[in-house]
């Protein structure tokens, strides 16, 4: 991809029955994100028109597609992947509905993986109701780390703006927490984090704050030995590497006192830890990426809204962040990459076709 070139963005259609097809069609309203990038929708035309006119919603005009290569920079394209006869059950977690998720999801990673797609956006899906031989993962990140295949480790990163909340455990039992964490995993979390804040983001040396596990950061081991154990030994590693990485900070008053602020980045140690308070923050707006793949995903920050599910009051405003971060990393990415090429080697390669120019205009005399 080059500058001047839009990237093409997968979109997923996730649950069938949740509020997916709802939030892609209200922020594909708006033509203008045509300007942006050419978006790709894995679905359904079929079951994107039943959300449409059940909701009144605004016309998307969609092109159907047999390929994403075949998409055109200034048109909608949507991909088929789900069997006409798919039942639509509003509000429902059913076996259908997983299995559509899951087919959309297939074929959006197979294109991105060969290169079809620039970058890919997932709508919200069951983590129940999509398990089954071929998907038995706790949700897309374990999925997607599981494709990349090159020892790559996933680290879910909560974005909003200049707030950026990672997990240093993502989908475990809040009983396994204590058991899971070691000093070598908070220190490659740590890294995962300060490599991602400078390709994805842009941030030349990165500030990361570490929260504590314990409340009041273990109040001097009366309330947990995590942060004397692991935590801070760990921070001290990272910094000994010449990451910025501080802590270990109690969380609520972290984050109550607006102390995030500060910091390009925070770990957090677990699940809710990070995105209780996230979401708080940030819920209409967040978005969930995918760091430490060699592809870029994102996903709005809420679940499916089965709650909510064809009443046509969902906010399309995190689906849209989602695209737009998408749009944003994938560039960074690509700037991060030819920043950091080899010198020597650019060098020698323009100096060969330079030698080789004038070794020709001499052959010209």
């Amino acid at each position: 991809m080059t500058p001047d070139t839009k990237p093409r963005i997968g979109i997923t259609h996730g649950d069938t029955n949740g509020i997916g097809y709802e939030i892609i069609l209200k922020t594909l309203e708006d033509q203008r994100i045509l300007e942006l990038c050419t978006p790709i929708v894995y679905g359904s035309g079929r079951m994107a028109t039943y959300h449409r006119k059940g909701m009144n919603l605004a016309q998307v005009n969609f092109v159907t597609r047999e390929d994403a290569s075949e998409a055109l920079p200034d048109e909608y394209t949507i991909i088929n992947v789900v069997p006409d006869d798919v039942k639509i059950d509003l509000g429902q977690p059913t076996q259908a509905a997983g299995q559509a998720a899951f087919a959309a999801l297939e074929r959006a990673t197979a294109d991105l993986r060969d290169g079809k797609i620039d970058a890919l956006v997932t709508a919200p899906i069951n983590k129940r109701s999509i398990q089954s031989d071929t998907f038995v993962f706790p949700g897309h990140t374990e999925y997607l780390e599981s494709l990349a295949g090159d020892g790559s480790k996933a680290l879910m990163i909560m974005v909003a703006g200049n707030l950026r909340v990672a997990l240093a455990t993502a989908h475990i039992p809040v009983s396994r927490i204590a058991s899971t964490l070691t000093r070598e995993l908070v220190v490659e979390k740590i890294k995962a984090l300060d490599t991602s804040l400078r390709r994805d983001f842009g941030i030349v040396r990165p500030r990361i704050a570490v929260l504590s596990l314990n409340p009041h950061a273990g109040e001097q081991n009366l309330l947990g030995t995590e942060e004397s154990e692991i935590i801070s030994p760990a921070i001290f590693d990272a910094a000994s590497e010449k990451i910025g990485a501080f802590g270990p900070y109690a969380a609520d008053g972290f984050f109550g006192s607006g102390q995030w602020k500060h910091f390009d980045g925070v770990l957090a140690m677990y699940h809710d830890q990070g995105l209780a308070p996230f979401k708080t923050i940030a819920m209409d707006s967040g978005v969930n990426f995918t760091a430490g793949l060699p592809f870029v995903r994102t996903s709005p920050d809420h679940g499916t809204g089965y709650d909510i599910a064809g009443q046509g009051i969902a906010s399309p405003d995190s689906m849209r962040a989602a695209i737009y971060e998408a749009i944003d990393i994938a560039r960074r990415r690509d700037a991060h990459t030819e920043r950091t090429a080899n010198p020597l080697a650019k060098h020698y390669h323009e100096r060969s076709r330079h030698d080789a120019s004038v070794d020709l205009s001499k052959s010209d005399d």
